[in-house]
């Protein structure tokens, strides 16, 4: 399983092209052919995942009840957003323009590691993000890793 962390920003070209950390890049593992799926996030940013760890959500998903609309509604969601991405020559992926318009990236994307995937962020948006949050660090740890 990939471990993606950190963070950096860097530039989108007028192509939506953004480089994916040579870190990131290290971080994935032979199977994903260095191809990712893209997708929209719950919040306000875009999912990257390596296209092995995405087959293991496809077989999650896969196995939902599609008679319950409320199933059906999350597969229809996620699976709309999604495309599939290669890394080029220079370790950069495009992101697709419905997706850059969702996450209004724009000139600039903030990447950061998410442990099985990478969220492309407007680094505006991902800072009132955070501070929308109520919790501080040490409360939201003790919250959902506290015994």
């Amino acid at each position: 399983m990939a471990s993606f962390k950190g963070q950096a920003e860097y530039s989108v070209d007028s192509k939506g092209r953004v480089a994916i950390p040579a870190k990131m890049r290290s971080a994935l593992a032979p199977e994903a052919k260095n191809s990712f799926t893209i997708t929209r996030g719950f919040e306000q940013c875009i999912n990257l995942f390596p296209l092995n760890e995405w087959e293991r959500k496809e077989e999650q998903i896969a196995s939902l009840n599609t008679y319950r609309s409320e199933e059906r509604e999350f597969v229809r969601m996620i699976m709309m957003w999604a495309d599939e991405v290669t890394l080029d020559g220079q370790g950069r992926i495009s992101i697709p323009k419905q997706l850059m318009d969702f996450a209004e990236v724009r000139e600039t994307a903030l990447i950061i590691g998410a442990m099985d995937h990478v969220e492309i962020w407007n680094p505006k948006i991902f800072e009132g993000w955070r501070q929308g949050q109520g919790s501080d660090y040490a409360t939201l740890a003790e919250r959902v890793l506290g015994m």
